[in-house]
């Protein structure tokens, strides 16, 4: 949905990035989450009670540091075979059965078992779950449902299969089981199929595997990273939750592949940084599990089966994905040294309290976004002013004395230099004092920027457009002392359309002192007030280019801020990664007597005086 457009000469306001309809999902599914109650003490599995979200870490035979990283307390271990299982359980750690022959027992969609087969399948790998395990209950790990996102209407085959694989794990949940199908692409949810979704999550968790390019997230660094990992996993949970399965049915899979093309280290090199990723990628999904309290979050990749997957680094990768997680899991940075970068907190959703946003060091609390929020009537759009002022201002050299100079100029020229008028105008804008120093701030800033932008050229056809089109637009010859920013020649055609009005309304053949938010001039009228159409040629396109330039300022103005809220995402660690939207906002369209357009103040003050008249 589209942001407010507010028209102002010259300047605007342009929302380019709108609130997405993922984003609303998200938002929708995750005040589901939150209101979903909760599980108690239910066991996940022997030995495991499910009081909070439960790290599983997958290890077979070929792993071949398993005893090191991962067989002692505080880890549960995902295994098929009984003697690793006997063995992590006698050093203190948790473990789960993992089944990695899930399409020998159900089939494919192209291709489904026969479905009377289910049970009798089903009651065998219970059997063996609960002989490795040694568990009555076991939660069992069901590699992979294959086709999840299929769209409906399905084919007669998928739909056998889809009927295959509900009844197979409902004969495990039957048996005292706790299945749990590995999802291996996005699920269609839409449709018909949301009911065999929440079926199925009636009888069995759901374990997103979520695999991420480490490439990718390297490049973007710490803070678009992390932030791009905790948008994907936060996204790829909220779709359940929309259909109404809950978090305490929901797991997520990281992968910690070496092979190209499976997700995971994608070749990334020196191995340092694949060890930043992994870090990033505890953290990322460490703060989804906390804010959408999913049941569970599991490892896979470091299966060192051939010479494919035979990466040494799988170790080291291991120690940092269990030291970023919990420091008492594995001394990473004892291990690691200068390989490994030990800041964990870059990057993450560590925020002060009552902190809507912290760009680089600087806090954007949410008082003063609520505050600015008076004047525009949109948080978000108060939120997206607050970011590009403070991009502006690490680019430009405006001070609080310069804001205050003009806010005393403004009072002297537009309120006769009356304070308690011009505090009673903010006061019917709903602007307080800082915020109305906040946006005298912005002006400046707006006017050294643009002052320094790069312009294109105007044409004469451009010329013949703005004159025809403001043909009725008052016009007038003067000259001015000092040359003022809307006749920087110091004599000219000076137009309505940027001029203060009282050039337009002086005694001809007088000189006299104007007073101005810029500054205090001398003016020598030395021509009649006429309109734009009947000024002579030459005259009138001098002061038409000039007003062309003004408004191209303004387009160069506002390319130029984008982009630098754009590169300031890199610097930006927001509540819940809601970043604002991207935009330009003139806060002085809320309190026009601020601005540095003399033009506008005008019409503001006009209106303004026409009222009170009343």
């Amino acid at each position: 949905m589209p942001g407010p457009y507010i028209h102002r000469p010259h300047r605007f306001l342009v929302p380019v990035r709108p609130v997405s309809r993922a984003l609303l999902v998200v938002v929708a599914a995750v005040a589901v989450c939150l209101a979903w109650p909760s599980t108690g003490q239910a066991a996940l599995s022997c030995g495991l009670p499910e009081t909070q979200t439960t790290w599983i870490d997958f290890a077979d035979g070929s792993v071949s540091f398993w005893r090191e990283r991962f067989a002692r307390p505080g880890v549960v271990v995902a295994t098929g075979g009984s003697g690793l299982a006997t063995e992590a359980r006698n050093a203190g750690a948790g473990t789960v059965h993992w089944d990695m022959h899930l399409r020998k027992r159900v089939g494919t969609p192209s291709e489904p078992a026969d479905p009377a087969l289910m049970e009798k399948r089903a009651d065998s790998l219970f059997d063996y779950a609960v002989s490795v395990s040694g568990c009555q209950t076991p939660l069992i790990a069901l590699n992979e449902l294959w086709g999840a996102s299929l769209p409906t209407p399905l084919t007669p085959t998928a739909e056998r299969y889809r009927s295959n694989v509900l009844r197979f794990v409902t004969r495990l949940k039957e048996r005292g089981g706790r299945p749990a199908l590995l999802v291996s692409s996005d699920p269609f949810t839409g449709g018909d199929a949301a009911a065999w979704w929440k079926s199925l999550s009636m009888v069995s968790d759901l374990v997103l595997e979520n695999y991420a390019n480490a490439n990718l997230i390297w490049r973007d660094g710490a803070v678009d990273g992390s932030r791009r990992l905790r948008v994907r996993h936060r996204q790829a949970v909220a779709k359940l939750l929309a259909i109404g399965i809950p978090p305490a049915r929901i797991g997520i899979m990281i992968g910690f592949q070496t092979g190209p093309g499976t997700g995971g280290r994608e070749g990334l090199k020196p191995r340092s940084r694949w060890f930043s990723v992994a870090k990033w990628h505890a953290l990322a999904v460490k703060e989804i599990a906390r804010e959408l309290k999913v049941a569970h979050v599991w490892s896979w990749g470091w299966a060192q089966r051939d010479a494919r997957s035979n990466d040494p680094d799988k170790t080291y990768a291991a120690c940092v994905w269990l030291w970023a997680r919990s420091a008492d899991l594995c001394d990473a940075p004892e291990a690691l040294g200068r390989e490994l970068d030990p800041d964990t907190k870059t990057g993450q959703l560590d925020l002060p309290a009552g902190t809507r946003c912290v760009y680089g060091t600087t806090p954007l609390t949410a008082s003063a976004v609520a505050t600015l929020a008076k004047v525009t009537g949109d948080r978000e759009l108060a939120l997206t002013a607050l970011v590009a002022r403070a991009t502006e201002r690490e680019r430009t050299r405006v001070s609080p004395s310069d804001a205050l100079a003009l806010e005393r100029r403004v009072v002297a020229a537009r309120f006769r230099g009356s304070a308690a008028a011009f505090r009673s105008a903010l006061a019917d804008s709903r602007v307080s004092v800082a915020v109305a120093r906040g946006i005298l701030g912005d002006e400046l800033r707006w006017r050294e920027v643009t002052n320094r932008l790069s312009l294109d050229a105007v044409s004469a056809l451009h010329v013949s457009r703005f004159r025809a089109t403001y043909a009725p637009v008052l016009a007038r010859e003067i000259s001015v002392s000092p040359a003022p920013s809307w006749l920087p020649e110091g004599r000219g055609i000076a137009l309505a359309t940027s001029a203060p009005s009282a050039v337009f309304t002086l005694r001809g053949g007088r000189r006299a002192t104007l007073r101005t938010a810029e500054g205090v001039f001398v003016v020598q009228t030395l021509g009649a007030t006429e309109a734009l159409a009947t000024v002579s040629g030459p005259l009138a396109r001098s002061a038409v280019v000039r007003e062309l330039r003004a408004a191209r300022r303004a387009d160069a103005y506002a390319a130029w801020t984008i982009r630098m809220q754009k590169a300031a995402e890199s610097k930006l660690v927001c509540e819940r990664d809601r970043l604002p939207e991207l935009g330009v906002v003139t806060l002085s369209v809320y309190a026009p007597f601020l601005s540095l357009d003399e033009a506008e103040a005008a019409r503001w003050l006009a209106a303004r005086r026409e009222e009170q008249g009343r």
